[in-house]
């Protein structure tokens, strides 16, 4: 009596897992409105949370199978014949074939969705970079300009003197003073600075590089090593419960 219990509790948890993963794929492989299924990021996000839930159809599909052998195995008579289609297993061992093949799929899906992602990154990294250093130019450029103008320090003096600058405004014209007094007296430090600068944002650059290579290795390797054992991992389930369903 109890083993014919365990073995309706085992075909029912394993078919509501089933058929719950089932409703979860289905819901996930749908886009959201103003989002493209061609685009890299859904398609690597899909793979992601496919892959990650990939393990419970499995489960589900091994409690389906322990409960009918339980049930088959309770009672003294011989379990009762059904045709292939009519039995739930078949069914559970047709889609584990099915989920086989898609894991498979996603394999290198999922390689070049991460490539696509890596280079896009570091694409932005680099225009950040080049950015950077764009402006950087531009303010050597403007303190080379205002450096050449004999006049500027005269204005500036000007200006302070006038008292028409308080607070913060005459701080800053009172600290570009001191620094074009300062650069004047050593014209070596704005290459100095701007040397340092460089180094800096190309450092900077590098590392958001080699940062962004090391996540897309990651992904890479833990999705796509972990489909690829799904993969595995259901075919032979399938391949060998239909083959044993068979016979």
């Amino acid at each position: 009596m109890y083993s014919s219990f365990a073995g309706l509790a085992l075909k029912i948890v394993g078919l509501i897992m089933i058929l719950s993963s089932l409703l979860d794929y289905l819901v996930l492989i749908i886009p959201s409105p103003g989002v493209s299924p061609l685009e890299s990021s859904w398609q690597l996000n899909l793979t992601t949370q496919l892959v990650d839930r990939g393990v419970i159809p499995m489960v589900g599909i091994a409690f389906l199978v322990a409960g009918y052998w339980i049930s088959n195995n309770s009672g003294g008579s011989l379990p009762e014949r059904k045709s292939s289609i009519s039995d739930l297993r078949f069914w559970a061992f047709l889609l584990s074939s099915l989920l086989g093949l898609l894991f498979l799929l996603l394999v290198p899906l999922h390689f070049n969705n991460v490539r696509i992602q890596s280079n896009q990154a570091l694409e932005q990294i680099g225009e950040q970079a080049q950015q950077a250093e764009t402006q950087l130019e531009t303010q050597v450029d403007q303190i080379g300009a205002l450096l050449q103008d004999p006049q500027q320090l005269e204005r500036l003096d000007q200006a302070i003197e006038s008292g028409q600058a308080q607070g913060e405004q005459l701080a800053r014209l009172q600290a570009l003073r001191e620094q074009l007094i300062a650069l004047r007296q050593d014209p070596d430090a704005i290459a100095q600075r701007t040397e340092q600068a460089q180094t800096q944002i190309r450092g900077r650059k590098q590392e958001l590089e080699q940062r962004a290579r090391v996540e897309a290795l990651k992904t890479g390797i833990r999705i796509g090593l972990s489909s690829l054992l799904l993969a595995i991992g259901y075919s032979i389930i399938g391949w060998m419960g239909l083959r044993n369903l068979g016979s």
